[in-house]
């Protein structure tokens, strides 16, 4: 099968490959022992994915979680003085997978250029949350979310490591925490309206955040660091340890709600 020419459509491509590909490895191994179910769909998924890259972008760089040395400095040396370098991650949320049941674990796939013109010079991404049926993509984005009918705000929580400070933080903005999986969900979930916003600090690497970043930016939502500066990818050091993704409107509240918290 012959991809998309157009990234933000071979972006939305892949992700659905590989979305296939783990909802086949779900079936198959099935979910009598978890560690090797994930362990299953993290290999094949990005397996899947450098066989792909090499194919059809054979001169862009990749940067995938599961790359031996994905979490060291400058790793996989030759992305830091690319043009164009693909950030993925295979699975998103292996805990979810790895649970009969659960729908809330996704596919990342970003493409960051050198000559974006963005602060985070993401061109290119989508996140296909593959037990779901749908994937959200840049190629068409998602409608910008209305505001909802709900009297209180809702913020898109991690139910196994939420940030220390957020019940707090929830409760100076009498909102509420609604728990779920994957960061690429979550970040749907406020592309969609279902939260109000995702405020993540408990640690994140590139590839967590770069595709939902890329389909939510792409919809018209403000995305930043906790302090309000920018997202930026293809670092020396890719962790990329907090972020806050919400409506436009919502933005200068709550990050006026982290400074105090932060400063606290």
């Amino acid at each position: 099968m012959t991809p998309p020419v157009i990234d933000g459509a071979f972006a939305r491509w892949l992700a659905g490959r590989a979305g296939d590909l783990l909802l086949r490895t779900r079936a198959e191994v099935g979910f009598a022992d978890p560690h090797a179910l994930k362990a299953a769909g993290d290999k094949l998924s990005h397996e899947l994915m450098r066989t792909e890259l090499a194919r059809w972008r054979p001169a862009d760089a990749v940067l995938s979680e599961e790359d031996k040395d994905a979490r060291s400095l400058g790793s996989g040396a030759d992305r830091l003085g690319a043009e164009r370098v693909w950030i993925v991650d295979p699975l998103d949320g292996t805990r979810e997978f790895s649970e009969e049941g659960r729908d809330d674990w996704a596919v990342h796939v970003a493409l960051w250029g050198r000559h974006g013109t963005s602060p985070h010079k993401l061109l290119a991404g989508a996140v296909a949350i593959p037990a779901q049926h749908r994937t959200l993509a840049t190629d068409f984005p998602p409608a910008y979310p209305p505001m909802g009918p709900h009297p209180r705000l809702r913020l898109a929580a991690s139910r196994s490591r939420p940030p220390a400070f957020l019940a707090d933080l929830a409760a100076g903005l009498n909102a509420e925490l609604v728990p779920m999986g994957s960061a690429g969900v979550k970040i749907a979930a406020v592309v969609g309206g279902e939260v109000d916003a995702y405020v993540h600090a408990g640690g994140q690497y590139e590839w967590d955040s770069a595709a939902p970043v890329a389909v939510a930016t792409a919809t018209g939502l403000h995305a930043s660091r906790i302090d309000g500066s920018a997202l930026k990818y293809n670092e020396t050091d890719p962790r990329l340890p907090d972020l806050v993704v919400c409506r436009k409107d919502l933005a200068p509240r709550l990050l006026a709600a982290l400074r105090q918290h932060l400063a606290g």
